[in-house]
């Protein structure tokens, strides 16, 4: 015991000894740009070892530049990058946004490629006030044949997707599959969306002496529009028709015509967005068996208003939704949905992450009457009744150490 305490001390001492001799090397090169990259997944390694001439580090507090990166789908299936970069310290009053689109077919590394050109670009002016402006050039790769682009397809996407998932073992064995037909047009003033749905599951187990075998299935088909009425209304509606083993429902044709007040005008969704939604829907439900009611089939009308904030900022991000719908008929007939996703960055090295969602549920009309059995308790096969429904998660993390963060090194993975 005495000899781990003394190789412990001796560790301790010389990782102290080594960040101390490390951090003084650091402090030298203080005159290159400290830049702090915060987004999700944007090849971060791909952006050092091809942008190698500035210093990354882990906390925006010790950054000349936050580099802010966020993205949204485009119609075409594509994606639109913004990247915004927050002076800071000696670049205090600068700030600069670029903006990049790439298409659905367009490979990792065509889009790795185009965010680092891009951000090239957004770096040079800050370059220019240190060191390395001696070593800046600047070249233009002219295109001959640069001509105005044709769209033959008016905006509009298809898409077929086949996901086939096999698991199994001596004793039990699950295959699902899942099939989806999509439409879409998109454009500034007008959303077109209309998808064909199928899925299927099964799961069997072998206990020896019995086999226990379940099935479920659903299959939807949707269609939306939605209108542009400004930068901060929108008007649609949605249709969908649909069936579903789990939760007893033979048949349910489901049209909901909405409306949308965004507090922020909506070419700011990728960093900020307040939005208030209200929809009423009529619905027809048909149940494969007897519902707890009494009923085998039935006509409604629902309400529903929905309350969503996101926000995307230098320090931090969050995302709230409320929504909240009841029956005209029984206005005990109702639910309530709310979302949380936080993460905020309280002090240098120190972050705190939350995300939960609660529904109180009150509107379980679809319940087949009788009592489940225990394999489709267990396998989930039968929607069961419930009042609630929740899922939560909390996070801390705090580091500290070298402010740098510049080495990529890939040996036996990350």
């Amino acid at each position: 015991m005495n000899n781990i305490k003394i190789w412990f001390v001796f560790f301790f001492v010389f990782i102290i000894n080594d960040q101390f001799l490390h951090g003084q090397r650091s402090d030298s090169s203080s005159s290159n740009l400290n830049i702090f990259i915060d987004c999700n997944y944007c090849f971060e390694d791909f952006i050092k070892t091809e942008i190698d001439y500035v210093n990354y580090v882990r906390d925006r507090n010790q950054a000349d530049i936050h580099l802010l990166l966020t993205k949204r789908n485009t119609g075409s299936g594509g994606s639109e990058y913004t990247l915004t970069l927050f002076g800071r310290r000696r670049f205090e009053n600068l700030s600069d946004t670029i903006i990049f689109f790439t298409k659905q077919a367009d490979t990792e590394e065509y889009i790795r490629n185009s965010l680092v050109r891009n951000l090239k670009l957004g770096l040079v002016r800050y370059l220019l006030q240190t060191p390395a402006a001696e070593k800046l050039t600047l070249s233009y790769a002219k295109n001959e044949s640069a001509k105005i682009t044709i769209d033959e397809w008016k905006n509009w996407v298809f898409k077929f997707n086949l996901n086939a998932y096999l698991n199994g073992e001596k004793s039990s064995s699950y295959t699902s599959l899942y099939g989806t037909f999509s439409i879409r047009k998109v454009t500034e003033d007008l959303k077109l969306n209309f998808s064909l749905n199928e899925s299927y599951g099964e799961s069997k187990f072998d206990l020896g002496d019995q086999i226990l075998f379940s099935l479920s299935r659903s299959q939807s088909l949707n269609a939306s529009f939605i209108l542009s009425a400004g930068d901060h209304w929108s008007y649609g509606g949605h249709f969908s028709l649909s069936n579903s083993t789990y939760s007893n429902k033979k048949s349910q044709i489901y049209v909901a015509p909405g409306i949308e007040y965004n507090i922020f005008p909506y070419n700011e969704s990728t960093r900020k967005q307040l939005r208030l939604l209200y929809r009423i829907s009529e619905n027809y439900f048909r149940y494969n068996e007897e519902t707890i009611y009494g009923k085998l089939r039935e006509n409604l009308t629902q309400q529903s208003l929905m309350v969503a904030l996101d926000l995307k900022q230098i320090w931090g991000s969050v995302s709230l939704a409320v929504e909240g719908s009841n029956y005209f008929y029984d206005f005990k007939k109702n639910n309530l949905y709310v979302y949380s996703e936080l993460s905020l960055r309280i002090v240098e090295g120190l972050s705190f992450t939350l995300y939960g969602q609660y529904a109180v549920v009150h509107d379980q009309l679809s319940l087949p009457k009788g009592n489940a059995s225990t394999e489709q308790i267990l396998l989930q096969r039968k929607q069961l009744e419930t009042q609630y429904q929740y899922y939560s998660s909390i996070g801390l993390t705090y580091t500290f150490g070298s402010i740098y963060n510049n080495i990529v090194n890939p040996r036996f993975g990350n």
